[in-house]
């Protein structure tokens, strides 16, 4: 699978290379889809070890994001964003194929 299905914006990759450096033993952020949430679908975010050898592994400004293949169904097309406004700082999905998602930012529908 090519990493031009998933993109990292900038401030993502900035966000997580602090992150896992300051973390020992982990080396990437794990992006992950698992039923639940209020739309029906959500997003996990794990920091890990190693990426396992199915997985898809983008890389970008030192940051690595590993997500396995039966979440890269539901988030071909994605950008992985961080966004730091006044409700927090999250780590957000920009999904074009979720046709409806929550206020929260990481509950979503297909």
């Amino acid at each position: 699978m090519s990493e031009s299905t998933i993109t990292l914006s900038d401030a993502a990759a900035k966000r997580i290379a602090a992150v896992v450096a300051a973390e020992q033993d982990k080396h990437a952020l794990r992006v992950s889809v698992e039923g639940g949430g209020c739309s029906g679908f959500s997003y996990k975010f794990d920091l890990e070890g190693a990426p396992q050898s199915d997985d898809l592994v983008i890389t970008k400004d030192g940051a690595t994001v590993v997500i396995d293949p039966v979440s890269l169904v539901y988030m071909s097309g994605s950008e992985i964003d961080f966004v730091d406004n006044l409700l927090g700082q999250s780590f957000q999905i920009k999904n074009p194929n979720a046709v409806a998602s929550c206020g929260c930012g990481t509950s979503f529908s297909v």
